[in-house]
């Protein structure tokens, strides 16, 4: 049975001395940090070493379970796959043991409690999005290939190829194409780089 912590930090001017220091005293040997964003287990490559090094019979130790991750979902799942593979979880900060009943349904409840505030967050955006539209505020969100419209064409126009401009932008080629064809329409005597020239074909 090994105790294996892990501290993580968001950015790289933050300091990582404090969560060492809990692990170490809570009994840790081996020690797994890094300075990444929480909002997704997904490119923290210290979390993945810390999940691949752990066994059955261990006790994987954080400070926070949010050091682990600010998605409910992910610390869901990542709380059921430790459990089956017979690893215990334990933050030195909250009352949080997954290995005692106590511990275990005090994670659950939080997991409750940040799903009920999600849906009252949801629930207040919604209610002030309504606000806005009665009193004829609200808008909506531009799509993002329309509101990067004058963006494509200014590309187009410094002589980038249609594929170099989705690229740059982020963008569908296809919503490329739309803004040009939206552009030649609104402006039938222009003539875009690349594009078919528009004068009419004579026929005889």
């Amino acid at each position: 049975m090994s105790l294996v912590g892990y501290a993580r930090v968001s950015s790289f001017d933050q300091d990582l001395t404090i969560q060492h220091q809990a692990l170490k005293s809570a009994g840790c040997k081996k020690i797994f940090s890094e300075k990444e964003s929480g909002s997704r287990q997904e490119g923290r490559i210290q979390l993945d070493a810390c999940l691949n090094y752990l066994r059955e019979g261990d006790t994987l130790i954080v400070t926070r379970i949010d050091r682990l991750s600010r998605s409910l979902r992910d610390l869901q799942n990542m709380a059921h796959e430790l459990k089956e593979a017979g690893i215990d979880l334990k933050a030195t900060e909250q009352p949080i043991d997954t290995s005692s009943a106590a511990g275990n349904a005090f994670f659950s409840m939080l997991g409750v409690f940040a799903e009920f505030e999600t849906t009252l967050r949801k629930e207040r955006q919604m209610e002030g999005i309504a606000k806005a539209k009665s009193e004829g505020r609200y808008k909506g969100r531009q799509p993002t290939s329309r509101a990067k419209s004058h963006q494509v064409i200014s590309l187009i126009k410094e002589g980038f190829t249609r594929q170099a401009v989705a690229e740059k932008l982020d963008i569908g080629i296809a919503s490329v194409y739309r803004i040009q064809k939206e552009y030649l329409k609104n402006n039938p005597t222009s003539l875009l780089p690349g594009s078919r020239s528009r004068t009419p074909t004579l026929k005889y």
